[in-house]
C-alpha cells in the first residue's frame, strides 16, 4: 500500500470519530462548530509554524481568499450537521450526509474539475459511488418505530433532512473550492503543483481556519442566536476541532495528489461511516433492531467495496 493511499486513509478514522467525541463533549450545534474551529486554528498555526514557514511557503492574498471561503463553506456544513445529529441522531444522520457529500463531491470533481477521463473510468465511478451511496442509505435505514415517531415529529425530521441538505453544499464547496480556483486560473498551476500540492494546500490550512470561526461565529450568533458561544462546551470541543484537523491537513494533501485526486479521495473519506456509525451505535449507545444491525452491516460492507473500486479507477481504465 503506498503512501498517499495511507495518507488518504487517515481522514475517514478522524472524521468518522468526530461525530461522536462532539456528542460526547457536548453543547449547542453552535457552540460545538465554534469549539471545533478554534480547535483546528490550534492544528493549523502548528502547521503553519513548523512546515509552512519553515520551508518558505508563500500564503499572499489569493491564498488567502481561497482558504478564508474554504473556511466559511465548511462553518455551513459542520453546523448543519450538528445540528441533524441532534434531531436525528448521529448512527442515522451521519450515513446521510455521507451519502450526500459522496454524490456532489466525486461528480463535481469528475465532471468540472476533469479528473475523469475516459469512458471507463465514467462507468466504474458511477457504479462505485452508487455502491457507497447505497450502502450509506442502507446504515441509516430507520425501525419501525423510528418511524413512527417520525410521523409523530414531521418538524423535527424534517429539520433534521433541510439541515443535511445545507450541509451537504457546504461541505461540497469546501472541498471542491480550493481545486475549481485552480482550474479557473485564479491559483496557477505553478503554485498548485508544488511539491505534490502539498506547499498549496498546507499554505491554505490556516487562512481556512480562520474562516471556519469567523463563519461559525457569525451563523452561530446571527442565524442559530445561540447567546453563550464563548462556554465550557465550546472549550471541550477544542478535542473535536483538532481530531478533525488531522484528518483535513491529510484529505487536502490527498486531493492535491495527482495519484490520488478530488474524486478518490472525497469518496475514501466517507469510509468514516464505518467509524461513525458503529461508533454512535457501541458508544453513543444509539439503540438498533436487529433488522437494522443487518442493513447496517451490508451498507458498510458495500461502501467498503465502493471505495476500493474508485480508488483503483485509474487500473481499471487501462
Amino acid at each position: 500500500m503506498s503512501i498517499s493511499l495511507l495518507f488518504a486513509l487517515i481522514p475517514p478514522i478522524t472524521w468518522g470519530a468526530t461525530g461522536i467525541i462532539g456528542t460526547k463533549m457536548g453543547g449547542s450545534a453552535a457552540q460545538q462548530t465554534f469549539g471545533e474551529s478554534c480547535g483546528a486554528l490550534i492544528l493549523a498555526l502548528g502547521v503553519y509554524l513548523f512546515f509552512v514557514l519553515p520551508n518558505g511557503i508563500v500564503v499572499d492574498g489569493r491564498i488567502w481568499v481561497v482558504g478564508l471561503f474554504s473556511g466559511l463553506f465548511w462553518s455551513v456544513g459542520t453546523v448543519g450537521q450538528f445540528f441533524a445529529y441532534k434531531r436525528m441522531g448521529v448512527s442515522e444522520a451521519f450515513p446521510l450526509s455521507t451519502a450526500g457529500q459522496i454524490i456532489t463531491n466525486a461528480l463535481m470533481a469528475a465532471a468540472v474539475l476533469g479528473e475523469w477521463t475516459t469512458l471507463s473510468m465514467w462507468f466504474f465511478g458511477a457504479i462505485s459511488i452508487a455502491l457507497v451511496t447505497v450502502g450509506a442509505l442502507l446504515t441509516a435505514a430507520r425501525s419501525k418505530a423510528d418511524k413512527k415517531i417520525t410521523k409523530k415529529r414531521p418538524s423535527t425530521y424534517m429539520q433534521g433532512l433541510f439541515a443535511l441538505f445545507l450541509s451537504t453544499i457546504g461541505f461540497m464547496l469546501y472541498f471542491v473550492f480550493p481545486n475549481l480556483l485552480v482550474k479557473v486560473g485564479y491559483i496557477s498551476q505553478t503554485v498548485h503543483n508544488a511539491n505534490h500540492g502539498i506547499n498549496y494546500m498546507t499554505a491554505i490550512v490556516t487562512p481556512q481556519a480562520i474562516g471556519q470561526i469567523i463563519g461559525s461565529a457569525l451563523i452561530g450568533t446571527f442565524i442559530l442566536h445561540e447567546t453563550k458561544l464563548i462556554a465550557i462546551p465550546t472549550l471541550k470541543n477544542f478535542v473535536t476541532g483538532i481530531n478533525w484537523a488531522i484528518g483535513n491537513l491529510f484529505m487536502f494533501i490527498s486531493t492535491a495528489n495527482p495519484a490520488i485526486g478530488q474524486a478518490t479521495a472525497t469518496t475514501l473519506s466517507q469510509l468514516g461511516i464505518v467509524v461513525g456509525t458503529f461508533g454512535g451505535i457501541y458508544i453513543l449507545h444509539e439503540r438498533k433492531t436487529r433488522d437494522q444491525m443487518v442493513k447496517i452491516i451490508l451498507g458498510s460492507l458495500l461502501v467498503i467495496v465502493g471505495s476500493v473500486l474508485i480508488t483503483n479507477l485509474k487500473l481499471l481504465s487501462l
